[in-house]
């Protein structure tokens, strides 16, 4: 734990505060908290240089830290009239919850301390639409259990942690957004020139995780491929490398992830299928702080932050030239 951090509890789950207060950010990035498929996790590296992230899928940190620096500064009359945003004022930085471990969404850069990726990129620029330094806000570690109980115990502002938007967790906390839609993706090896999309999955053998939505979504739109089930996706990978299964079906944004750490194995084909899934950035329940948070992700698609974000977290990372449309906002 680094000097910065202190310890919390939240029903009884210990978690980490790291404040950045005062630092600027920037840097590095896979997916710890995919919130209807996965689990996330990846699969062994091969020997020999496979399976190392190449320069190419690195993050450009200087267009990451140049595109917060531009970022929008709400007027001081709308910070008043929300009191959510005037209590972060108040407090003088933003409290989100979050994770250090998601490589395209949100990783620490263990090499300058630094927090990069699309929902790192968005809580730094929320930071700066209220405080006007994106650098003023602390993160608190979340998993999967704990990202409502932060919000109903107070211990954050918000949730930034690719958190889908579901009617259950709309019972106990509020969602701003949607910020970003994910549906499945189709990994396969990186020199497999057979599959190119959904069409061709039909007598392949196909890799599927079982708890995640995949196997369902297979059978409805691709009944005639072969679904073998794996535990992780960990498991699921390392069955593609050893050529076991020819494709592995899950959330798409777990797959990006791992194109850009074994860019050398892998590669996404076809367009994205299923049904979406949205995600959202967690608030207390009934807080006026929704409506103020929109605004903010109004200004952020309107002004071309969203997709540069995308491009410099996602796009040019894992081989995709086209942003997708950015979802319309609730």
């Amino acid at each position: 734990m680094s000097k910065n951090s202190q310890p919390s509890s939240v029903a009884g789950v210990a978690l980490t505060r790291r404040s950045f207060v005062g630092a600027s950010l920037t840097g590095a990035a896979a997916l710890a908290l995919t919130a209807c498929s996965g689990d996330g996790g990846s699969a062994p590296a091969p020997s020999g240089d496979a399976g190392t992230t190449s320069a190419a899928t690195s993050i450009d940190t200087a267009a990451f830290a140049s595109l917060l620096d531009a970022g929008t500064v709400a007027d001081a009359s709308a910070v008043e009239a929300s009191a959510w945003a005037k209590a972060v004022k108040d407090r003088g930085r933003l409290l989100v919850g979050g994770v250090e471990t998601s490589t395209l969404f949100s990783q620490l850069d263990d090499t300058d301390g630094k927090l990069y990726g699309f929902d790192a990129g968005l809580a730094q620029l929320l930071a700066r639409y209220v405080l006007g330094d994106q650098a003023k806000f602390e993160l608190t570690k979340v998993t999967s259990d704990t990202r409502e109980s932060v919000l109903q115990n107070n211990q954050v502002d918000c949730v930034l942690a690719t958190y889908s938007i579901t009617d259950d967790r709309k019972k106990v906390i509020s969602f701003a957004g949607p910020y970003y839609n994910s549906r499945q993706g189709i990994l396969v090896a990186k020199d497999n020139a057979d599959i190119n999309g959904i069409e061709d999955l039909a007598g392949k053998n196909v890799a599927v995780q079982s708890g995640s939505t995949g196997p369902d979504i297979m059978t409805q739109t691709c009944p005639d491929a072969k679904q073998q089930l794996f535990k992780t996706s960990a498991e699921a990978q390392e069955a593609l490398i050893q050529g076991r299964v020819d494709a592995y079906v899950v959330d798409r944004t777990m797959q990006e992830s791992t194109v850009a750490k074994q860019p050398d194995d892998f590669k996404l084909v076809g367009e994205p299928f299923g049904p979406n899934d949205s995600y959202g950035i967690g608030l207390p329940l009934d807080s006026d702080g929704v409506a103020f948070v929109n605004a903010f992700l109004q200004d952020v698609e309107d002004n071309g932050s969203w997709e540069k974000l995308w491009k410099i977290c996602i796009g040019n990372r894992t081989g995709q030239a086209t942003a997708p449309q950015p979802p319309a906002i609730a």
